[in-house]
C-alpha cells in the first residue's frame, strides 16, 4: 500500500511542479479527449460510460464488500455470518470519511474549481484555475476532487483485508478499477487529471492511516496487512 501511495504522491508532486513552471498539464491532457469540431467531449454522451458511472460502481462495491466479508470470516475461522466489528468499522469508516465527508462534504462544495467541460478552453464560460486555487467560479459539486474516483479508490480498503497471498492481486484489481473510473471521468470532461489523481491519493492515505489505527496500533490478532 505504501508503494501505491508513494507512486501517487510522486505523480502529484511532479504534476504540480510542472504546472507551477507554466506547463498547463491539466488542459493538455483534457485536450486529448476534446473534439474541437463538435465542441464537446464525445465520451460524455457514451452510453457504456454512463452505465459504468451510475450503476457499475455501486454494484461492484456491494459485491466486493460481500466477498471480502466472506474471505475475512473464512480466514479467521469464525462461524458463518459473523463479521469482526473492527472490519465493519474499517470498511464503513473509510467509505464515510473519504467519499462521504472529505470529498462530497468538504472539498467539492468549497473548492470552487470548474470542471473541464465548463472552462472557456473547451467551450464553457468559466476561467480555468489550477488545482491548488480554491477561488474558482464553480458554486457547488465542483471538479476538485473526483467523487467517483474517490469511491473507486475505496476498493483498496477491502483489498487490504485479503490474505497476504491474495493481496497483490487484490491491489492490482483495485488499481485497475480506479484507473478505469478515472479515465472515464477525464474522457467525459467531468474532471481534470489532478482531480482524479488527488482523489486517489487522499483516499489511499486515509485507508492506510485508518488501517493502522484500527488494526495495527491496537495490536489486534485479527486482520494484519
Amino acid at each position: 500500500m505504501r508503494t501505491i501511495i508513494g507512486t501517487l504522491a510522486g505523480l502529484a508532486v511532479v504534476s504540480t511542479l510542472a504546472m507551477l513552471v507554466g506547463l498547463k498539464l491539466d488542459l493538455q491532457i483534457a485536450q486529448l479527449f476534446y473534439d474541437p469540431a463538435q465542441q464537446r467531449f464525445p465520451a460524455a454522451s457514451h452510453p457504456y460510460l454512463a452505465v459504468l458511472r451510475d450503476d457499475g460502481l455501486i454494484a461492484l462495491v456491494t459485491c466486493m464488500s460481500a466477498v471480502v466479508a466472506a474471505l475475512v470470516t473464512r480466514m479467521l475461522r469464525l462461524p458463518q455470518r459473523i463479521i469482526p466489528g473492527r472490519v465493519v468499522l474499517f470498511l464503513v469508516g473509510t467509505l464515510a470519511l473519504g467519499p462521504g465527508l472529505l470529498v462530497n462534504g468538504i472539498l467539492k462544495d468549497n473548492w470552487h474549481r470548474p470542471r473541464p467541460m465548463h472552462v472557456t478552453e473547451f467551450g464553457g464560460d468559466r476561467p480555468y484555475v489550477d488545482w491548488w486555487n480554491p477561488g474558482g467560479t464553480c458554486e457547488h459539486n465542483c471538479s476538485f476532487v473526483s467523487g467517483e474516483v474517490a469511491s473507486a479508490a475505496w476498493m483498496f480498503a477491502p483489498a487490504m483485508l485479503t490474505p497476504p497471498q491474495w493481496r497483490i492481486a487484490a491491489f492490482a484489481g483495485a488499481s485497475i478499477f480506479t484507473f478505469v473510473i478515472a479515465l472515464s471521468r477525464m474522457a467525459a470532461g467531468g474532471h481534470f487529471f489532478t482531480d482524479v489523481l488527488f482523489a486517489a491519493l487522499l483516499m489511499t492515505i486515509l485507508i492506510w492511516v485508518m488501517h493502522r489505527v484500527i488494526f495495527r496500533w491496537r495490536q489486534s490478532p485479527a486482520v494484519i496487512a
